[in-house]
């Protein structure tokens, strides 16, 4: 019934934002996080079908650090989208995104598949350019069965389309999500190449500058995942969060209205928010 975690054709989903909005109901869902990548341009879309379909929409945005040469990504929950600095920090986040797709595309060239960033900006149509585009399109051209399997043949680190990119630092992006009123969350921190020693630094650090919860359940964790993860939330006093991390169909992790439910010795990052308690009463 909560999915925190989503995305439309803003970034790189399948789906416009009230079209998502509606798979997002027709599963069950009642309510909906909207956290496009280094975007807030769907959320007044996503709102209006929100109403539409009796679904509790949250204000969100998922942005792109790196932390200790790594890229990390950070969900804000209950931002305020009309936030100056925050608005101005996404902005110069596509830019760099700009820059990284036309050095992704010299790569796949010298690689021999050209063609790249014409197509993936055809993709993207007005969205910001993300390696998903890229992934779509090398995928149409048969250079890899399935999404997955390109980001491992072309796009991770090593091959041809990767570009080693400089991303906002961790500081800078709790900073926004704090400023703008909302709730920084680290997104699916089984999916980074971080040993336990590292996750201890990170997380101590996250929570010191002002990060208040994880995710916990998410549809790229496994069941003994969320018990793992559960643990580090405990351990650090921080909040648990879960979401689908939808795209589209054939490109996601798991389909909308199946995330299981939170272990039970977590804290909800929904708890004290005065919007669930008013859903759930009704």
């Amino acid at each position: 019934m909560i999915d925190l975690h989503s995305h439309s054709n803003i970034s790189d989903g399948l789906l416009s934002p009230a079209e998502l909005v509606a798979h997002a109901a027709a599963h069950g869902v009642r309510v909906l996080a909207l956290t496009d990548h280094d975007d807030v341009d769907g959320l007044a879309e996503a709102s209006l079908a929100a109403k539409l379909h009796g679904i509790q929409l949250v204000n969100g945005v998922e942005i792109s650090v790196t932390w200790k040469k790594r890229t990390l990504h950070i969900v804000g929950l209950n931002i305020d989208p009309e936030n100056e600095a925050l608005k101005n920090g996404l902005h110069a986040v596509k830019q760099s995104r700009f820059e990284r797709a036309k050095l992704m595309a010299l790569g796949l060239e010298k690689a021999g598949i050209h063609g790249s960033f014409e197509a993936a900006s055809f993709n993207a149509g007005k969205s910001i350019l993300t390696r998903m585009h890229f992934a779509r399109f090398l995928v149409e051209r048969q250079f890899a069965k399935d999404t997955k399997s390109v980001f491992k043949k072309y796009l991770v680190k090593g091959k041809p389309g990767f570009v080693d990119h400089q991303w906002m630092n961790l500081e800078s992006a709790v900073r926004m999500i704090v400023n703008s009123g909302g709730e920084a969350v680290l997104a699916h921190p089984g999916r980074y190449d971080i040993r336990r020693t590292n996750m201890l630094l990170l997380l101590e650090e996250f929570r010191a500058l002002g990060g208040t919860a994880i995710e916990v359940v998410t549809g790229s964790h496994t069941p003994p995942q969320f018990v793992e993860y559960a643990k580090y939330a405990q351990l650090f006093g921080l909040k648990a969060s879960q979401g689908s991390d939808y795209h589209g169909k054939g490109i996601s992790f798991m389909e909308m209205g199946r995330l299981p439910a939170l272990p039970g010795n977590c804290v909800p990052v929904w708890r004290d928010w005065p919007q669930m308690s008013e859903m759930f009463m009704n």
